[in-house]
């Protein structure tokens, strides 16, 4: 830590600079003059300690020129005046501390700067957590694939962090719109600011206003104290309203308001409240058809489409699933400290071949149920197992296969629905017995090669 000392007494600045350093993380650069410590202020001091009675500036002249410079720099005040009107209006100016010149000043400064040490690491903890996110959500790294369709996403998001328009995302269950939204915030100038998120299926119609906008204490029933709502704790960052189709209609005419007027008002409150808040809006519905069907407001639909991102399903991403299983092998394997697993030929076969209709959140559930059965460091097909594969059967043209082998898909969907009657099923599909047979006979004989 690097601390500057300001004084023109260069004995009790040499003193001080003795006690100070006998902490090895100190740093004490002294300076005889106000002029002095304003030249060298390029050096980045992490403390600034200004005597009152400089011979070139007054105390206070220094004070307001390193804080029109350096606002955030905490400066500590050393003076020989116990004047406490002096003392007083210095701590307004923001001084950190005010302490006078006696034989208790090297103690009174060690625990302040230790204080202000302290306040200081915290700070850098802050920001480094927060540098952290924007790095964990950089969308490069969030949104893995390399198809046409994940090239157009990047495209749209860099168009998002161009300005604070608002941002709809369309997509199936289980795309990942919610990551889309976070990558946006945490690569904005937003992104040191609240990142709220709101789940509008989760929340029931009458509580609705009340997470939105808050409330005063007493307003209703069961608030015993003012709480913050949504809103309010996003304010001068992002607020993501996912499954924004299940709004009620009563609310979507309040949510207008809000973003119309850019304030808000709490439940039983009368105080307005000022918003600056970026609306990211999700939903696996087709909110234009939703505004034809009238279960939602056409100019709610205008205030909050602004940029829209349509997010593909994971079947219309080429080779993206492979892409993703490596990387959830790779996942898999930090979590668990192990070692990643291969994928055999035959297992991305299976994955290719499978719709997936719960997208990238399916695909990791089933890679990391692979994971676990898999043996000889290898994941076979047989380690792979899709959910709900019975319901989703005859959602045949989800999948990437060839003619023939939707041909098989057919002719064994309705071989099990029929009891395996060949007869039966033959009269169904209008085509020959032996067609039947011969697939059998050749399925047969893979299954013993």
């Amino acid at each position: 830590m690097k601390i500057f000392l300001v004084d023109d007494d260069p004995f009790f600045a040499e003193m001080l600079k003795y006690y100070l350093q006998l902490n090895p993380d100190y740093n004490v650069h002294i300076c005889n003059t106000g002029k002095e410590c304003l030249s060298a202020l390029y050096q980045a001091p992490d403390i600034i300690c200004i005597d009152f009675g400089l011979p070139d500036l007054q105390g206070d002249e220094l004070f307001t020129q390193i804080k029109n410079l350096y606002p955030d720099l905490p400066i500590i005040v050393i003076s020989g005046q116990e004047n406490i009107e002096v003392a007083v209006n210095f701590l307004k100016l923001g001084a950190k501390d005010y302490i006078v010149k006696n034989e208790h000043t090297k103690e009174l400064l060690w625990n302040s700067i230790i204080r202000l040490k302290e306040n200081i690491s915290l700070k850098q903890e802050v920001k480094d957590l927060k540098d952290e996110l924007g790095t964990k959500y950089a969308f490069e790294k969030t949104i893995i694939g390399q198809s046409e369709s994940v090239k157009r996403i990047f495209s749209k998001i860099n168009k998002a962090l161009q300005s604070n328009i608002n941002v709809s995302i369309t997509g199936e269950t289980g795309t990942g719109k919610e990551v889309v939204a976070k990558a946006i915030h945490y690569n904005s100038p937003r992104k040191n600011k609240p990142f709220i998120a709101v789940n509008m299926a989760a929340i029931p119609k009458e509580l609705v206003e009340s997470e939105f906008f808050g409330h005063e204490k007493g307003s209703f029933t069961g608030a015993t104290e003012r709480a913050l709502g949504k809103f309010e704790q996003a304010n001068g960052g992002t607020i993501f309203l996912d499954e924004i189709a299940e709004l009620d209609l009563n609310i979507q005419s309040k949510l207008l308001r809000a973003l119309q007027e850019r304030e808000i008002t709490r439940v039983g409150g009368t105080q307005k409240i000022n918003l600056d808040v970026r609306v990211i809006t999700a939903t696996h519905k087709d909110l234009a058809n939703e505004v034809k069907k009238g279960t939602f407001r056409e100019d709610l639909y205008y205030r909050i489409i602004g940029l829209p991102i349509e997010l593909p399903p994971l079947r219309e991403r080429e080779q993206d699933a492979l892409i993703l299983a490596r990387h959830f092998i790779e996942l898999f394997a930090k979590e668990n400290k192990s070692k990643p697993l291969a994928l055999s030929d035959e297992a991305k076969k299976k994955l290719l071949s499978y719709s997936f209709p719960g997208n990238v959140r399916e695909l990791k559930s089933v890679i990391d149920l692979a994971c676990v059965m898999a043996d000889n460091g290898e994941i076979m097909a047989e380690d792979i197992t899709f959910y709900n594969l019975e319901k989703k059967s005859e959602n045949f043209l989800n999948g990437r296969k060839t003619l023939k082998e939707y041909t098989t898909d057919i002719i064994f969907h309705f071989l099990k629905k029929n009891n395996n009657d060949v007869i039966k099923t033959a009269k169904m599909l209008d085509i020959g017995k032996s067609t039947i047979y011969n697939l059998l006979s050749q399925t047969e004989n893979k299954r013993t090669e």
